[in-house]
């Protein structure tokens, strides 16, 4: 069954292909047919496009699913048509909405196409592949990728080191980054500056570019000499009141809330929180264990006893979704630093599941296998806004601001985490 229609037919970024509309659902009813493609920034990444249109397409694609949330309907054909239309967009805008809606829906059919194995449910029971370089990639990204990957960089390192070496090529372009040296380094570190990012942002850029050259071109930058600097200036950081904390808490609910919890009252960083397994929790204890935290250090924290119970019972409802997959013959669950390589059967056991794993399973991005994996730092991000705003705290609150909360606590009880207030997390 082809769910597409026939104006997607062209790949972006073919000069050829001209945005032309998508029709409705009264031409053909399949277009109307939800589209699951969870994958699909792991995805785009991977796509041999300029780092520009890569970035429009994210945009676009992102617009289209967020409106769907809030409309409380599945990404499809017909949708997409419908949310263009009535977008207002004019000119440009409206033209990279519909190439990136384009490329959206054209990559979910060359993926899933009519094979009834396109549910990620089927599709994870066949043999799992590597995912492969794309074609078209320039030489000079293959080395790079090729050289994180042979080093064990986190997936999110070689993503982050691809887009700065990506942004460093577009701006000495027509010349590619391994003609670059010394100079055209300083000239873009300073060009950063002068842009106004922070001094964190301007130092990440420069360590994706020194391993660039030192470690895949074999260059030495040496001594690069006078630039402007990123400065950072003295920042207040935001705290949360014991009535704010009660506040946005009472917005969340049955997992969204546990987790805040957790994270407050262990001051997890986010990735921290989201990475937690099974064996993290040292509930006899009434500790949680991180590990390969930041700087790849692990480390025990503590946990607010009134969690405890909680915690008992989600591990009680996660054995049967264990078992589940267990029964469906699921992938592992993926492991870090080579563990999977060396103990391939270790993700099937229950000590190393996810805490907080997604409901579906999704494709992992540095081997092409389709499992699950846990829920994922923006979609937390994302609650925690939203749930900030509905109660009506005029802060800018993220999960980190938690964090912030609990390195001012000074007083521990028996009873929980308490502050010097006295406030504790309600049971």
């Amino acid at each position: 069954m082809n769910i597409l229609c026939d104006e997607v037919e062209h790949l972006p970024g073919e000069a050829s292909a001209a945005p032309t509309a998508m029709k409705t659902s009264n031409d053909n009813p399949a277009w109307e047919q939800p589209v699951y493609f969870p994958e699909w920034h792991e995805v785009l990444a991977l796509e041999p496009l300029d780092a520009v249109v890569r970035a429009r397409h994210k945009a676009a694609v992102i617009a289209y699913l967020w409106h769907c949330k809030k409309a409380h309907e599945k990404a499809s054909i017909a949708g997409a048509k419908r949310y263009l239309d009535a977008g207002g967009q004019d000119g440009a805008q409206s033209t990279f909405a519909r190439t990136g809606l384009r490329w959206f829906f054209v990559t979910y059919r060359q993926r899933h196409a009519s094979d009834p194995a396109s549910h990620p449910l089927a599709v994870a029971s066949l043999a799992p592949k590597p995912m492969l370089i794309p074609p078209g990639t320039p030489p000079w990204e293959v080395k790079l990728i090729r050289k994180i990957r042979l080093r064990g960089f986190l997936w999110n390192t070689e993503q982050t080191y691809r887009s700065w070496i990506n942004r460093f090529a577009a701006m000495i372009a027509p010349a590619t980054p391994d003609q670059g040296g010394p100079t055209q380094v300083r000239d873009f570190l300073t060009q950063l500056a002068v842009q106004k990012v922070s001094a964190s942002t301007q130092r990440q850029a420069l360590n994706a570019l020194v391993f660039y050259f030192s470690e895949v071109e074999q260059k030495d930058l040496g001594d690069l000499g006078e630039y402007r600097r990123a400065r950072r200036g003295p920042r207040i950081p935001v705290v949360l009141s014991r009535n704010e904390l009660d506040r946005l808490f009472g917005q969340l609910h049955d997992t969204w809330l546990l987790m805040a919890q957790l994270q407050y009252g262990s001051g997890l960083r986010i990735t921290e929180l989201v990475e937690l397994r099974v064996q993290s929790l040292d509930l006899d204890r009434n500790r949680v264990l991180v590990f390969g935290g930041k700087g790849d250090k692990d480390r025990a924290t503590v946990l607010a006893k009134q969690l405890v119970p909680r915690l008992r019972a989600r591990l009680d409802r996660l054995k049967d979704l264990f078992a589940q997959d267990r029964q469906n013959n699921a992938p592992p669950v993926w492991l870090p630093r080579g563990l999977e390589r060396k103990y391939p059967a270790a993700g099937a056991q229950w000590q190393w599941q996810w805490l907080f794993p997604m409901m579906d399973w999704s494709l992992d991005p540095q081997t092409g296998i389709i499992r699950r994996h846990h829920v994922l730092d923006g979609s937390f991000q994302r609650v925690i806004k939203l749930a900030a705003q509905n109660a009506g705290i005029d802060k800018r609150v993220t999960p980190h601001v938690m964090r912030h909360y609990v390195e001012r606590l000074t007083m521990w009880s028996s009873d929980g985490f308490c502050s010097e207030n006295g406030a504790a997390i309600a049971a």
